[in-house]
């Protein structure tokens, strides 16, 4: 059975430094598009804003990801071109 995606916060490109470090509104499930059709960048997990890192990874040009992560831990990336929004799943 396929996932439904529920919406619930508007899309807004990631801070792109640890101390601007965002928990898009305290989500435990966020999507993430990283809109730069050419460039692959990297997101990071931190526990707080400026805190110590949890982990990163890769976005390759134009995919999309569902990241699952405390409610309380933020994401930054390495460029604006990642854009992330707050959402749930239906199923």
């Amino acid at each position: 059975m396929a996932n439904i995606t529920q919406v619930l916060g508007i899309q807004t490109a990631l801070p792109t430094s640890t101390g601007a470090a965002s928990s898009i509104s305290e989500s435990p499930v966020v999507r993430l598009y990283n809109s730069d059709g050419s460039n692959a960048y990297l997101v990071s997990v931190v526990e707080s804003q400026g805190g110590a890192a949890v982990g990163s990874f890769t976005m390759p040009a134009g995919s999309v990801e569902f990241l699952r992560k405390n409610y309380t831990q933020c994401l930054f990336a390495e460029n604006a071109a990642i854009l992330c929004a707050k959402v749930g799943f239906t199923n």
